[in-house]
């Protein structure tokens, strides 16, 4: 007999002999108060998208320049 039966076969048997159905399980008192949903508004999947387009590399120092301290860092 392959392992995989029984590690797929074992849970589904030992899962059908449970003595009650979860509805049976969960308290039915409080449970509409207790869960309250809001209502899901709609967004595009898309609504964030900013188009780029590929640029052509420029010189490193020009680049390290525009981006590093003006004075220099104290380090």
């Amino acid at each position: 007999m392959k392992p995989s039966i029984l590690v797929v076969g074992l849970p589904l048997i030992a899962g059908g002999c449970a003595s009650t159905f979860p509805p049976d399980v969960i308290a039915s008192s409080d449970v509409e108060q207790t869960y309250s949903v809001r209502p899901i508004q709609y967004r595009s999947p898309i609504s964030g998208f900013v188009a780029r387009q590929p640029v052509d590399p420029r010189p490193w120092r020009q680049q390290n320049d525009k981006l590093s301290p003006k004075n220099g860092d104290a380090s």
